[in-house]
């Protein structure tokens, strides 16, 4: 660990270190060695290039093939051709006017596919009320095939472009890097968490902390430390950041964070400053001024009423059609599992859901029918450091257990589960009632939800991760639900299951 006291002065002047990501250069990018940071506007403006590229790209493919679908050997109004050509740029232009190209909303996060989902409701409204003011006869087919595919095109298109850019991240590239200004332990804390993974794109590259904590203090730091609070602003030119975090600290009151806001402006330099407000989405909190001064204002999450019956809905209408197509895939796991090893196809397992109450859950058998029995014997060979027992390679999982379990098809009898109302589609890990015993009491949040068949566990690293990552994920979801979250998951869901990663 290397430690690099500054003065104002120095940092000033001290030299910006040369940005090299792999497969990109400086030199690639077009930018000088004294703006290292300007690299960042190069890959976000070609992010949004693309963007339009996309948008604009779904809108001609939903439009040709409402066109085909719809018209297909049938005489049509030469009008549709026009309306056909005007709904790319008019798409293009309501996502705009949604903020859905804003640096703020793009790379991480559900907001960006809730604007595109607002454009798309804004898009039918308009085409709706346009045609009713017109008195235009216009096929709903036709709006229906357009409408509802450039919404989805755009979602999909947007969903890849930002897997291929996290992708990317986790190669070094398209990085934010981070000044973090604060206590030495809170900087040790933050500069883990934002390095355990790397799809958020912030790179941490040194810290500022308190005249106080620049000696011993400072050691606990895994990154340089490049002075005191007081020489943020020259601290970030000189360790070539494009961003600043201010984690909470007594010593950086109002007047010296505006004044540091001032001359972080002055080299175009982010200023993010972090929350303790931990696992709260932003549509959550409302700044209020009284009296002058700035009032954060918490709404509590809804997790009752309209909103719990939408999610149910959804979660019965899409298990019933699935279980309906999968009927020959389900056929097939069964005869697997019997060639296999014989025995029961199925497993049946009490787990609690919504309000502590039990229900017996269902999976495909993966473990050889003794399992339960030699759970006790093999403890002292638990690899998870929380409640929960996991062993990569568990010796009673069975050889079709194996790949039933990476790809994640022993747990499509839940979707039974699901059709009865005990469990979602998405939501926090069902627990045993063993684990809940010994839950924390924060832990015991999760259970205000039902439990889900994926959820941001299932998607953020499945069996890989920790026991503490594991309850952060479960009670951001229940803090922060909806529709489009839960949508985003499922996307996400599909592309983790494939790659087949943490899955033991």
């Amino acid at each position: 660990m290397t430690t690099t006291e500054t003065t104002a002065d120095t940092a000033a002047t001290g030299p910006i270190p040369s940005t090299s990501y792999s497969g990109f250069t400086e030199r690639d990018l077009g930018v000088s060695d004294d703006r290292a940071h300007a690299d960042r506007w190069v890959w976000e403006a070609r992010y949004v290039k693309l963007l339009l590229v996309i948008d604009f790209g779904a809108t001609l493919v939903a439009t040709l093939a409402a066109f085909v679908l719809r018209f297909q050997g049938a005489p049509y109004a030469d009008w549709y051709l026009v309306l056909s050509a005007l709904i790319p740029p008019v798409w293009v232009g309501l996502l705009a006017l949604s903020h859905a190209y804003e640096r703020r909303v793009l790379f991480v996060g559900g907001e960006e596919y809730q604007r595109v989902l607002r454009a798309g409701v804004r898009l039918t409204l308009g085409i709706a009320l346009a045609s009713y003011v017109a008195n235009a006869d216009l096929a709903r087919g036709y709006l229906s095939i357009a409408l509802v595919l450039t919404t989805v095109l755009s979602l999909a298109g947007r969903f890849v472009l930002r897997k291929v850019l996290h992708q990317a991240r986790r190669r070094g590239a398209c990085m934010h890097r981070v000044l973090v200004l604060g206590h030495a332990p809170a900087v040790a804390q933050m500069t883990a968490q934002l390095h355990r993974r790397s799809h958020h794109g912030l790179q941490v590259v040194g810290a500022c902390l308190p005249a106080g904590q620049l000696g011993e203090a400072a050691k606990t730091v895994d990154v340089p430390v490049f002075g005191a609070l007081g020489a943020a602003a020259n601290s970030a030119a000189a360790a070539g950041a494009d961003t600043v975090m201010v984690l909470s600290c007594p010593e950086l009151d109002g007047p010296m964070l505006r004044r540091l806001a001032w001359e972080l402006e002055r080299d175009d330099i982010d200023l993010i400053v972090s929350s303790s407000l931990v696992d709260t989405a932003g549509d959550r909190i409302t700044v209020r001024p009284v009296d002058g001064l700035p009032m954060m204002h918490i709404e509590h999450p809804r997790l009752s009423g309209g909103r719990r019956l939408i999610k149910s809905v959804f979660d019965v209408s899409v298990a019933a059609l699935l279980l309906m197509l999968l009927v020959p895939l389900l056929l097939l796991v069964a005869l697997v599992i019997r060639l296999d090893t014989g025995g029961p196809v199925f497993f049946r397992q009490i787990r609690v859901g919504r309000g502590g109450e039990s229900f017996r859950m269902f999976k495909f058998r993966t473990m050889h029918t003794d399992a339960e029995a030699r759970l006790e014997a093999m403890r002292r060979q638990n690899e998870s450091t929380g409640v929960l027992f996991k062993m990569r390679d568990d010796p009673r999982v069975t050889r079709s257990g194996r790949f039933l379990r990476r790809y994640s098809l022993d747990e499509l009898p839940q979707l039974i589960n699901v059709l009865l109302g005990e469990m979602s589609l998405v939501g926090p890990r069902p627990p045993l009632p063993s684990e809940v015993e010994r839950y924390p009491q924060d832990m015991r949040r999760r259970l205000v939800v039902k439990p889900g068949m994926t959820g941001l566990w299932q998607v953020s690293g499945r069996s890989d991760l920790s026991w503490e990552d594991s309850i952060r994920l479960d009670l951001q979801y229940v803090e922060n639900w909806s529709l489009t979250v839960d949508l985003v998951i499922l996307m996400r869901t599909a592309t983790v299951v494939m790659r087949g990663a943490g899955a033991y």
